[in-house]
């Protein structure tokens, strides 16, 4: 009987996934549930060949840590099986956790609780369901272990999440600009005082990498449409949990009713075990299938942007340098106001959003990554590099989002 499933991976080739603890893993339930998101949410309204699934991404991370191990174990770094088993566990359920459309919904549906947070969880459900056999990779996945760079693998810089969706990002949404030497960064990895290193040949691979990250933050996650169809999306959900809550009829699948009904956080799930399960059955089908419900609904907001989801009727979005004058967002929301029959405080709660967005691409101390020179010595990349301008990559870079509905 072979003992290895192979997955032909469009990325990186043949994924081999050994029979056992791991395999059980992918067949479980709760990770076959990825199959039914999307890694990148609605990315798609901008890039249509984003239609990768969070499944697909922690195969990759899985793929690349099984070579981040190997590479490590000849470079003499000593590694038990057990701990390479565990970490590729914890990386294949790093992001078991996730909910539809990505991070949109963690203040939405739910809120007080992370994806992390609930990944923990479900892995704490599936070690049940195999006979705690996942006890060692929960451990790695807290940092709780005593080898800190098995946890850096999973949760770091240089982790092997980031190294995949970078690279899956880039493929599917053909920006090319985004495409990373993984490989090479995987190959330069070394382990100095239980730390992740990278040795200083691998720094021309560095600067590539964190300089894509910034360029993939602005191009595609943030990009202006996303974001603005990203908030007509919320604000759908958010008005059809009010009107649940004033007594009003609104169709939804169990799962995402459940999350509707209830003002669902942290305390929340750990006070009602049902929660988890709830959550393990919503996907990203259970909110198209509500929109369309919705777009028939009597509730002209609802409908509204319920059609605007459907049809692709995003948010008008202004992004500037400086907040928006209050008197720019009183004309807009009259504007709606009387275009729709709607209260001016209707418009501005659910027609209108304002949002501010910043990112830095390096935190200098969060974010350090050591570089290895060949006489042993360490330096953190901000010094070491040449090319990289870290005053400039670590820039926190601040834009305002005011996005609302049109009407042309």
């Amino acid at each position: 009987m072979n003992n290895t499933k192979i997955i032909n991976d469009p990325v990186f080739g043949f994924i081999k996934i050994p029979r056992g603890l791991l395999y059980g893993i992918v067949e479980h339930p709760l990770f076959q549930r990825l199959n039914r998101i999307n890694q990148l949410g609605l990315a798609s309204v901008v890039y249509p060949g984003a239609r990768h699934t969070r499944f697909q991404h922690s195969l990759g991370a899985f793929h690349l840590m099984t070579e981040a191990v190997r590479s490590l174990q000849e470079k003499g770094n000593f590694i038990f099986d057990s701990e390479a088993e565990a970490v590729e566990a914890a990386i294949l359920m790093h992001d078991i956790g996730h909910g539809p459309f990505s991070h949109v919904l963690e203040d939405t549906l739910i809120h007080g609780i992370s994806h992390e947070e609930i990944s923990l969880l479900m892995m704490e459900q599936i070690n049940h369901d195999l006979g705690g056999q996942l006890n060692l990779a929960i451990s790695i996945f807290k940092g709780d272990y005593p080898k800190n760079f098995l946890h850096q693998l999973i949760s770091s810089q240089l982790d092997m999440d980031r190294l995949d969706y970078l690279r899956r990002d880039s493929f599917y949404t053909g920006v090319t600009e985004g495409n990373i030497g993984s490989a090479r960064i995987i190959k330069m990895l070394n382990v100095i005082d239980d730390s992740l290193v990278v040795e200083h040949k691998g720094i021309y691979s560095l600067e590539n990498y964190l300089t894509t990250r910034r360029l993939m933050y602005w191009q595609v996650y943030l990009h202006r449409t996303c974001v603005a169809y990203e908030k007509v999306l919320v604000n759908m959900l958010n008005r059809a949990k009010n009107l649940i809550r004033m007594g009003q009829e609104v169709f939804a699948s169990p799962a995402l009713l459940y999350f509707l009904e209830n003002n669902v956080d942290a305390d929340w799930f750990a006070s009602h075990p049902e929660t988890l399960t709830y959550y393990g059955e919503l996907d990203d089908s259970d909110l198209w299938s509500a929109m369309k419900a919705w777009k028939h609904h009597d509730d002209k907001i609802l409908s509204t942007l319920a059609k605007d989801m459907l049809d692709r009727h995003i948010f008008k979005v202004e992004v500037t340098e400086e907040p928006a004058e209050k008197t720019h967002i009183e004309t807009i929301a009259k504007e709606i106001s009387a275009q729709m029959d709607i209260s001016i405080e209707d418009a501005k709660q659910y027609m209108i959003s304002v949002n501010t967005i910043s990112k830095d691409m390096y935190n200098v101390e969060d974010d350090s990554i050591a570089i290895l020179y060949k006489d042993g010595t360490i330096r953190d990349i901000s010094e070491a590099s040449e090319l990289l301008n870290v005053q400039l990559l670590s820039k926190k870079i601040r834009k305002y989002y005011l996005c609302y509905q049109r009407f042309e």
